[in-house]
């Protein structure tokens, strides 16, 4: 007894599951969120750090060689402001122990009239007359040296 209306009738055959990747839309979009906030807050600390050595910098740069005393004692307070801020140990440092520390810092070191003149400006009345412009010059390249590797 064959039934001639059921030929083309088959055997019932369950879907395939959904597969658990690609992720739906919303997923790519929270991800690409994180990643995006995880890059902003990395750039914004980028630039604040190379605020502050371009600030130094700019200090450093406005300091006018008119009195030799008195821009070294202005370099050496930006050196000091750098100090405060990243090496918080070398502030209270002075004399041979703050150019030592200063060149440990440093690939090439200060030394001789100009390192001298930075220890003690600060303590030298300004009408001295005992320092060149030259060593005020070796100074400035030091500091500006100091402040782009340690910034």
């Amino acid at each position: 007894m064959q039934d001639n209306n059921l030929p083309e009738l088959r055997d019932i055959h369950l879907p395939e599951g959904v597969p658990a990747f690609p992720p739906g839309y919303g997923w790519g979009i929270i991800l690409f969120a994180v990643v995006l906030v995880i890059v902003l807050i990395h750039l914004i600390m980028v630039l604040r750090r190379k605020s502050k050595k371009r600030y130094a910098l700019y200090l450093l740069n406005n300091i006018y060689c008119n009195n030799t005393i008195s821009s070294v004692v202005q370099m050496s307070e930006i050196l000091r402001r750098v100090c405060v801020f990243k090496y918080k140990e070398a502030a209270v440092l002075s004399g041979d122990e703050w150019i030592a520390f200063l060149n440990s810092k440093q690939k090439v070191p200060l030394t001789g009239k100009a390192a001298e003149l930075l220890i003690n400006a600060p303590y030298i009345p300004e009408e001295t007359k005992g320092y060149s412009k030259d060593d005020v010059i070796k100074v400035r390249k030091f500091c500006r040296e100091w402040i782009g590797e340690n910034l």
